[in-house]
């Protein structure tokens, strides 16, 4: 990290020169931070979101590590968001993590003032110096192949799908979704709604009834409460980001799972090894990274199915299909 406004070193600034230097010279390994490192991280939903959760899941796996000491706020509004980050960095934090989605504006220019600090947020831009790096969950490789199972599963011809908000990272994967249904049933029809909010499984749910009210035998529950409007109708459901079959027995038919552990592994190491730079670590969610993966419930899919996703599967783990990433907002087919 390089000197700040004032030209004043900052600890980083002096620590990247020693390491130069030292490589110059052939001489000694860059200087480590102590471990643990001191993690916060700052939520704009409860942890048992689905989203959130894969982050905080990945933080506590380092904290029993003993990689981290890790603490985190759930529930923190967007005017209070500022406020948080303002406390955690000075309260000495290594590395903060958090969703800057809503708050884009104001999470940068906190960052910019604490430039020693490490900050790793979720964004749907890029990463900024110095201290700015940016993710997102891109599990749209194993949603493309539970359109696979859906489209072929589906009896009515009719999808139900019910995102959160119409930004990119959620229409990539229902648009990833929907070209894998489509690919193995050119028939297959797609209701679309987005409820405006990142955490009502009750407006979930009546969507997701409105849409089995018109035909739709398959829901995508990118929300949720989608999956429980399934289960009392006694249809089937698409799972995102984790695994619910074990919550919805019979009811869950595939699931694209997001994994956060490739992501925050990198970027503590990069921490504590003081080679952090400010880039984008969205390519940790694919699959090849094991951030992503696809399971799906065998005894309610078609095993000729499960057969061309699997084969579809390896093709993607190989190098050998490209799932497109389409970010427009997904619209209703009928």
């Amino acid at each position: 990290m390089a000197i700040n406004d004032h030209f004043a070193w900052t600890r980083r600034a002096v620590l990247g020169l020693v390491a130069s230097l030292a490589v110059m010279a052939g001489g000694l390994p860059a200087i480590a931070k102590d471990k643990p490192l001191k993690v916060a991280a700052i939520y704009t939903v409860p942890v048992e979101q689905q989203w959130v959760g894969r982050i905080h899941k990945a933080l506590q796996a380092a904290q029993a590590r003993g990689d981290v000491t890790y603490t985190y706020s759930e529930n923190v509004a967007n005017t209070d968001y500022e406020r948080v980050m303002r406390e955690y960095a000075e309260g000495g934090m290594d590395l903060i993590i958090g969703e800057a989605f809503a708050v884009e504006r104001a999470a940068r220019s906190v960052a910019a003032e604490y430039p020693d600090i490490a900050f790793l947020m979720g964004s749907s831009f890029g990463p900024a110096q110095p201290n700015f790096a940016v993710f997102d969950n891109w599990i749209h490789e194993p949603s493309y192949l539970t359109g696979m199972i859906a489209g072929k599963a589906t009896k009515s011809n009719v999808i139900g799908m019910v995102g959160g908000y119409a930004i990119p990272e959620v229409n990539r994967l229902m648009n990833a979704f929907m070209e894998g249904a489509l690919a193995v049933n050119p028939d297959v029809k797609f209701l679309v709604t987005f409820i405006n909010s990142w955490y009502d499984p009750p407006k979930a749910k009546e969507s997701a009834f409105a849409m089995i009210d018109k035909g739709a035998d398959i829901l995508y529950a990118e929300r949720f409460g989608v999956s429980d409007a399934a289960k009392e109708k006694g249809i089937l459901a698409i799972g995102n980001v984790i695994d619910t079959a074990g919550d919805y027995p019979g009811t869950i038919l595939a699931s694209a799972l997001w994994h956060m552990e490739p992501t925050i592994d990198r970027v503590i190491e990069a921490v504590a090894t003081d080679s952090f730079e400010p880039s984008d670590y969205g390519q940790f969610s694919f699959m090849s990274y094991g951030g992503g993966s696809f399971v799906v419930d065998e005894s309610l899919a078609d095993a000729e199915s499960v057969k061309a996703a699997r084969e579809k599967e390896k093709e993607i783990l190989d190098g050998m299909f490209r799932v497109n990433v389409n970010d427009a907002e997904p619209k209703s087919t009928m």
